[in-house]
């Protein structure tokens, strides 16, 4: 008897599994709407250009106004801007002529789908995303992957950058 059950948990979870794998592992992601150049990665003297997606799949380009660019390719780095941003009015990035970008390339799909973009759209600022690993190439020093790197920009060229590990620090560099 209890065979049977535990069989029947079993086919019942497969079951929930593979509905949410159906569901929710189809990519709607377009990569011919995006792209990204960086003339020498994110180093100082690079020129930069993108047109990204925030969490809401609107287009984000760089633009003159944007002055430090805050970059996380690590789930760790990107909870801790995430929580510090939460603690923030909806208008801080704004104000600091500030982009936040997350590279969410290597999470498979439906786990970005079921967990990651929900949880995205609850935030009261935009969170631009890195969808595709070439793009995250050409941004990412994977030497310092596990850090926070906030780049210093003047119309698109890279004049400083950081890589930090906490919110203060973040802040100290805004």
């Amino acid at each position: 008897m209890i065979k049977k059950i535990l069989l029947g948990l079993l086919t019942l979870v497969i079951i929930a599994v593979g509905g949410l794998f159906l569901i929710n592992g189809k990519d709607n992601y377009d990569a011919t709407k995006y792209s990204t150049t960086a003339t020498d990665g994110l180093n100082i003297g690079s020129k930069i250009s993108f047109t990204l997606p925030d969490q809401f799949d609107k287009p984000h380009s760089l633009t003159d106004d944007t002055k430090k660019l805050i970059l996380v390719f690590a789930k760790a780095t990107g909870h801790t801007v995430k929580e510090f941003l939460k603690t923030q009015k909806s208008d801080y990035l704004t104000k600091k002529h500030a982009l936040f970008i997350a590279d969410i390339s290597p999470m498979p799909t439906v786990i970005r789908n079921t967990f990651a973009l929900p949880d995205f759209q609850k935030s009261n600022y935009s969170v631009l995303l890195i969808y595709d690993e070439n793009i995250a190439k050409q941004l990412k020093n994977e030497e310092k992957a596990d850090k926070i790197a906030v780049a210093t920009i003047e119309k698109g060229v890279v004049k400083d950058i950081k890589f930090v590990a906490t919110a203060q620090e973040v802040v100290a560099e805004l």
